[in-house]
């Protein structure tokens, strides 16, 4: 298995931070965000590579970082150079599966999120299931399903519908950037950009996806932490205590 993670984005809202650094390599404790997310993702034996997608302001950071790394990391530049000039998550996706030549099962993640709980759960999930599969949360304020995916699902965990910052969401459940795609289903992410699936948001690919096949969803053990703001970075730096397994 294969794990891509999302790191293209320029994270204008942690200026002046983030202005001339990458929101991953922020340092959250004595690890970077990113590092906290790998070291628990290897700890699994189930993933042999990493490849981590950026734009080209970003890139030469994440070389240096994976140059001193231990883990196969190879970083993808998109060649982006500007927030109004991102390809988007989902052309991002496609982007680094063409040029690493990606097949197999494959782990996307966002750089930027620290989860208080391990996803060896996750991928044991996605083994029994033999599908594509997500992780949800429930989430009760009106105001943040507006700002995220939101997915309907049956009795079984899967999806019937799902919608990317809806006006009126149609249920409580969330879907954060970390999904699992089955080895079929990874070239069908050109497919669904062809079809005109959305492309900014990640899980745009998944609510298409959706439509095609069955994808499942796994409940949130615990905690997941979006640094968004200077303010999400704070509190992440005072209350987060790590991995419970």
């Amino acid at each position: 298995m294969k794990c891509l993670i999302l790191a293209a984005g320029y994270a204008t809202r942690l200026y002046p931070l983030t202005e001339n650094f990458p929101k991953p390599l922020l340092k959250v404790r004595e690890k970077t965000i990113l590092d906290w997310l790998l070291e628990d993702i290897d700890a699994t034996g189930l993933v042999d590579e990493y490849v981590v997608v950026t734009n080209h302001k970003f890139a030469p950071h994440f070389s240096a970082w994976a140059h001193a790394h231990t883990l196969p990391i190879a970083v993808v530049d998109d060649g982006t150079l500007t927030d109004a000039t991102r390809l988007g998550a989902v052309r991002d996706i496609q982007f680094a599966i063409e040029q690493q030549g990606l097949t197999g099962d494959l782990l996307v993640i966002a750089g930027d999120n620290l989860l208080d709980f391990s996803l060896a759960g996750f991928l044991r999930f996605q083994r029994e299931k033999g599908a594509s599969c997500v992780m949800r949360y429930s989430e009760p304020d009106v105001n943040r399903l507006r700002k995220t995916g939101v997915a309907e699902i049956d009795d079984e965990g899967r999806i019937l519908r799902m919608e990317e910052k809806p006006a009126e969401p149609r249920s409580h459940w969330c879907i954060p950037p970390f999904y699992l795609y089955r080895a079929e289903d990874v070239p069908l992410v050109k497919k669904g950009i062809d079809s005109g699936c959305g492309v900014d948001a990640p899980g745009s690919f998944i609510a298409w996806l959706a439509t095609q096949t069955p994808v499942y969803t796994y409940e949130m053990p615990g905690r997941r932490y979006d640094i968004g703001n200077l303010a999400s970075y704070q509190a992440a730096q005072e209350t987060y205590q790590g991995i419970c397994r």
